[in-house]
């Protein structure tokens, strides 16, 4: 079977600039990878075919043969021992090939002397609905790993230098055949620095980072709920390298509150209110973050009864307008009767059996009725 022109493999004219053929043929091995197209072997062929014509058309003693004779100049050169091997374009094409397939980043020369960031942290910090309704700054104490002052991050002991990872030659990665296939994986020498420390600093021993316990200042601005988060930019661990430190979190945790329980922007709170404050009417006082506020209640107000303070709630931090505080009547039952107590509530049940003065029971009971009667 005859061989495609490796031009015409390429799709680029025969004048093309090395960059021109690099570019083509790694969008043909991304588009054809067998790693991206399982169980398609047309897809392998023309994998196969581009990496070929790219072998050829990369190594411009290879190329100028080519031009010259076609694939007869090629076979030729490879019976007297030219081979397929690749020169170092291809070895920097297949590495950017299998970096994008892969996760990974770069040609073989972007490992050295590669940086990693450093980790985010996150820290859980409890406060109180009233520090989350206005406000408030704190300090919180963390542990963290940051950058060993003696070695400045370097991990190698003063006067000295780390020196080149004999297992990647610096790449940071190292790379394993596999039939076909090359893949890359993080050296594990050097655990992908591409660099290796002969003398290591004391203080660090050989890390480049130590761990250390600060102390910083958060300020919460007012309206925060359960679960927001504040972001300080570089105070996370310290990179690797001498890379960018990372960030830390701090979580917002609300302690339960005694009277107030929070949904959103609003309050929501139980006031207990006596039988005869609820049958006769009166004036109760409640709480409110601000202090205190006085509602009137009707007469024959009911357990459940929920009375709206517009404006008495949170205003959130992505809010425009305070939310609202949410009282539940909750009747209370009284207990410790006297005697006489005790009469006088007999004396009242026995001048109230009708529907007019407990309509709540009188309905529940024609409910029951219906249900039982056919």
């Amino acid at each position: 079977m005859s061989k495609r022109d490796y031009y015409e493999v390429l799709g680029i004219a025969k004048n093309a600039s090395d960059e021109d053929i690099k570019k083509a043929y790694r969008k043909l091995a991304m588009k054809h990878h067998p790693d991206r197209n399982p169980d398609d072997k047309g897809s392998e062929e023309k994998f196969k075919e581009a990496k070929q014509a790219y072998e050829i058309l990369s190594d411009s003693d290879k190329r100028a043969a080519y031009d010259q004779f076609g694939h007869a100049g090629i076979d030729q050169q490879a019976g007297m021992g030219g081979g397929y091997g690749g020169g170092s374009g291809f070895s920097d094409a297949f590495s950017d090939i299998f970096g994008d397939i892969f996760g990974g980043s770069g040609g073989a020369g972007g490992r050295r002397d590669r940086v990693y960031r450093g980790a985010d942290l996150r820290y859980n910090l409890e406060i109180g609905l009233e520090e989350a309704a206005r406000g408030t700054e704190t300090k919180i104490r963390i542990p963290s790993l940051e950058e060993c002052g003696v070695c400045h991050g370097s991990g190698a002991k003063p006067g000295t230098a780390p020196t080149t990872c004999t297992t990647c030659g610096g790449h940071g990665q190292v790379r394993i055949q596999q039939g076909f296939f090359s893949v890359q994986q993080t050296c594990p020498r050097c655990s992908g620095t591409g660099k290796m420390v002969a003398d290591p600093c004391t203080a660090c021993h050989g890390e480049g980072r130590v761990k250390k316990h600060k102390t910083l200042s958060v300020k919460i601005p007012a309206g925060v709920d359960n679960g927001d988060r504040i972001r300080l930019a570089g105070e996370g661990e310290a990179g690797i390298n001498s890379g960018p430190s990372g960030d830390l979190y701090v979580v917002i945790h609300l302690k339960e509150h005694p009277v107030f329980k929070r949904d959103g922007d609003d309050l929501h709170c139980e006031m207990p209110i006596s039988f005869a404050t609820a049958a006769l009417g009166g004036e109760v006082e409640i709480p409110t973050l601000d202090g205190h506020a006085k509602i009137k209640i009707p007469a024959e107000t009911q357990s459940g009864k929920v009375f709206r303070l517009r404006g008495k709630g949170i205003k959130g931090v992505r809010s425009h307008a305070p939310g609202d505080l949410l009282c539940h009547m909750l009747l209370e039952t009284p207990v410790n009767l006297s005697e006489r107590q005790r009469e006088l509530l007999r004396e009242l049940e026995a001048l109230s059996p009708g529907r007019n003065n407990n309509p709540r029971a009188q309905s529940f009971m024609d409910k029951v009725k219906a249900f039982f009667v056919p």
